[in-house]
């Protein structure tokens, strides 16, 4: 049975300059953008600043927090299908690219509908209240 072809991802790895106040912060502070990513890929479970912690915790102690981003990028690819199935792939462009990986994660976060400045509590309410929502009608004159 043939396996169902991968999503691709809203936008490219290198397309950082796409969102230039998150390249900024990622570049600055890539603590922030991984404890976001964090976040929502984790549907809340863990916070964004535990997780943004432990990241910054790992790269001043032992430099390795790539090693800890790049599990989240597995996560997220699971949860939506995106590229294949290589871990492999993925601690390779965190261990290379991460602070490009971690803006590419975010912007993906955005273009599925998610505002990962929020937090997860957040983007849920605000998803219930625009389902509850009634339509609009818009009456002609």
């Amino acid at each position: 049975m043939a396996k169902p072809s991968a999503a691709a991802w809203s936008t490219g790895l290198l397309d950082c300059f796409d969102d230039c106040g998150l390249c900024c912060m990622t570049c600055w502070c890539p603590c922030i953008t991984f404890g976001r990513v964090a976040e929502m890929v984790d549907r809340g479970s863990t916070s964004c600043g535990t997780s943004g912690a432990l990241y910054a915790l790992l790269a001043t102690v032992t430099g390795c927090q790539f090693v800890y981003s790049c599990v989240y990028r597995g996560k997220m690819r699971a949860q939506y299908g995106l590229g294949d199935d290589a871990a492999c792939a993925d601690c390779c462009v965190h261990f290379w690219c991460n602070k490009c990986a971690l803006c590419q994660e975010y912007r993906e976060l955005v273009a599925r509908g998610y505002d990962p400045k929020l937090g997860w509590d957040l983007n849920v309410q605000r998803g219930a209240a625009a389902a509850a929502a009634p339509a609009v009608q818009h009456m002609g004159r």
